[in-house]
């Protein structure tokens, strides 16, 4: 299969921007990612200096106020042309004039709040094929944040309680927008103790490798399986290609599953792992060396 020309970029997020506030909480709504550089790197990625970005804010219910913070964001950072695709229904994905507009953008970034909107609303869209045919064909760039991460996989986690993870059935997971295969991502990971939850993802779903995004961290992934994190926190691998022994096909709902041999890596800025072949590089010069040695071998 071809490597995709494209590139993704996945951010862990931070604040919740997108679900119903709670009335008891203060109502913060940050991009605290920008200023690490993650959507300064976004833009670099793009080959166009001057480029078109649509923001699609489709997963959020402040869509008005996510998008106001965006356009701000890209703003200061010198992007004249970044549009809002507040698109909250099906029907309206389906409209000519956001068709054109995908077909024309140089980036698009999906924003946080519910994945599964962004799975349902675009799912079997023209606006999807596009994105698709785009990041295989052309240097195109496609992020998303938060909830907007999530829904890039073929699985994607839709919910379920960290403290109950490992406990079968506590993970719900569906169908994500299919960008990538192989992986199942898992966002704001550290902070809100997820690890439990995307082990069982993972074993669940054998045969893939789990990211789990920290807050104000990303990852780039080229080439389709070449991941490197971006930002400031960590970001977690999970492989489940050595699985031996689990239980989670046999207990009951509820029950404690048992997993032999989930192996893990942890990445900081700068590390590279490799999900097709399964490997931990320290940075793009190990990349570089490693590959150099393979064209040597006789």
């Amino acid at each position: 299969m071809n490597k995709p020309k494209g590139k993704l970029i996945a951010v862990g997020g931070n604040e919740d921007k997108g679900t119903y506030p709670n009335p008891k909480s203060k109502k913060k709504y940050y991009l605290d990612f920008f200023e690490l550089g993650i959507l300064k790197r976004f833009l670099q990625e793009i080959p166009n200096k001057k480029p078109h970005i649509e923001v699609i804010t489709t997963a959020s219910m402040i869509p008005i106020e996510v998008g106001e913070r965006y356009a701000s964001a890209f703003g200061i950072l010198g992007c004249e042309n970044a549009n809002m695709m507040h698109i909250r229904e099906e029907e309206e994905a389906h409209e000519r004039a956001y068709i054109e507009r995908i077909r024309k953008a140089d980036g698009v970034m999906f924003s946080g709040g519910d994945q599964s909107r962004i799975a349902r609303i675009f799912r079997n869209t023209e606006i999807l094929e596009i994105l698709i045919d785009r990041y295989q064909n052309e240097e195109f760039v496609i992020a998303g944040t938060s909830a907007g991460a999530m829904a890039m996989s073929k699985v994607m986690i839709k919910g379920g309680s960290a403290p109950e993870s490992l406990l079968r059935g506590s993970v719900k997971v569906g169908e994500g927008l299919d960008l990538i295969d192989e992986v199942i991502i898992d966002t704001h990971f550290v902070t809100r103790g997820r690890f439990g939850r995307l082990i069982e993802a993972v074993v669940t779903h054998t045969k893939i490798v789990g990211i789990g995004l920290g807050e104000d961290t990303g990852v780039l992934i080229t080439e389709g399986h070449m991941v490197e994190t971006i930002g400031s926190n960590l970001v977690v691998i999970v492989d489940g290609h050595q699985v031996g022994y689990t239980n989670i096909t046999e207990v009951e709902k509820g029950r404690p599953v048992a997993i032999e041999n989930v192996v893990m890596h942890v990445l900081a800025k700068g590390n590279i792992y490799d999900i097709e072949e399964r490997i931990f590089f320290k940075d793009a010069e190990a990349v570089r060396q490693a590959r150099v040695q393979e064209r040597q071998l006789p």
